[in-house]
């Protein structure tokens, strides 16, 4: 069995400090914000170079608080894509705005800033990139139409971490960065977890007060707010995977640089594309093929599990089906959702099982 993810493994390479750090939040007896949570809020934020980090629960109540931060609620309009988790485009639902999409390119799966501008109305109050699989979006690009309308940014950076534009971190280019920690994502809580950066004060001020109940000291409520408090024990945790972040992201690129070699070979199949200028961290090695569910299941009879991220974009998701869109409507979109198919990849994964995969995938066309 080739696994798709080994967290026991990655907990395992760092137990006794991980063990050290829970025990140490039990005995303190602080067990929600707290210290643990302030050093990692100062800690990530000199990761991203920025002034302030803000942890929450979850990566979508990041997503939720930022627009609120922004300004946007109901009635207005936040552009995003379609091919992304369907936390980013529920987030914008929470605040009352309506979704409005635009396609992704065809090469990295991001945000297509050639079909932003004719998106844009009075009603749009926001637009949130999304740095998918791991490599930031065209953010000059997205930036500029956005300057020039005076519209704020919100990196959805959930899969991102580490990840870099032109030499700046994820969540550092736009108003703010929105990422989440859940446990199978490059840097992963032991649960649920979630954090904003961002170099506004005002926003920062406002976001503290809403994942808190509103209030900006205790009992006295100043905006209606929200539970969106991180545990003491997440914070702990998430400070020492920290510290072995670049290191992990390290091992994912050379992972998926070897990936690159042995696939590319192939005529069959796509793999992804660091574009210049961009460093990916590789949250998802995700490769394209029209043949991609054949090849899943030629995969799993060889005992090696992989994934699909994402089968069916939001536009097409029954969920959403009020916003009225249709197949077709962005087709790039629903192309990729039909032939990416997410090869096993994390950081202690042996390089005999990227090899495996590899030569299963090519057999799998030559039979």
């Amino acid at each position: 069995m080739i696994p798709f993810l080994d967290l026991k493994a990655q907990y395992n390479s760092i137990k006794s400090e991980i063990d050290a750090a829970v025990l140490g939040v039990l005995a303190s007896g602080q067990y929600i914000l707290g210290e643990e949570v302030a050093r990692l809020e100062q800690e990530f934020a000199d990761y991203c170079n920025v002034k302030h980090a803000i942890a929450v629960n979850t990566g979508t109540s990041a997503l939720h608080l930022s627009l609120l931060a922004a300004g946007v609620g109901p009635g207005d309009e936040v552009i995003t894509v379609p091919f992304t988790f369907v936390a980013t485009v529920s987030a914008i639902c929470y605040t009352g705005a309506r979704p409005v999409f635009v396609d992704v390119e065809p090469v990295t799966l991001t945000m297509d800033p050639a079909q932003l501008e004719a998106k844009i109305t009075p009603r749009t109050k926001a637009i949130v990139p999304v740095h998918l699989y791991g490599q930031m979006a065209d953010m000059d690009a997205i930036q500029a139409i956005a300057d020039h309308y005076r519209i704020p940014v919100i990196e959805d950076a959930c899969q991102a971490h580490g990840a870099q534009y032109k030499g700046a971190r994820a969540g550092s280019l736009g108003t703010s960065g929105c990422f989440s920690f859940y446990p199978g994502k490059n840097l992963g809580a032991c649960g649920e977890g979630g954090i904003v950066v961002t170099n506004r004060d005002d926003q920062a001020k406002t976001m503290r007060m809403l994942r808190d109940w509103g209030q900006e000291q205790r009992y006295h409520h100043l905006l209606k707010g929200f539970n969106y408090r991180m545990d003491a024990i997440q914070g702990a945790i998430l400070r020492i995977k920290l510290r072995h972040l670049e290191a992990w992201t390290e091992a994912r690129r050379a992972h998926a640089g070897r990936y690159s070699s042995l696939l590319g070979r192939s005529g069959h199949l796509t793999t992804p594309v660091e574009k210049a200028g961009r460093r990916h961290v590789y949250h998802v090695y995700a490769i394209r093929s029209r043949d991609r569910d054949k090849l899943q299941r030629v995969l799993s009879a060889e005992g090696i599990q992989s994934g699909l991220h994402y089968p069916i974009p939001v536009h097409l998701q029954q969920a959403h089906a009020d916003l009225g869109y249709r197949v077709g409507d962005f087709p790039v979109s629903e192309a990729a959702a039909k032939e990416v198919l997410s090869l096993p990849i994390y950081p202690e994964m042996p390089a005999r099982h990227v090899d495996q995969v590899a030569a299963a995938l090519e057999d799998a066309y030559v039979s």
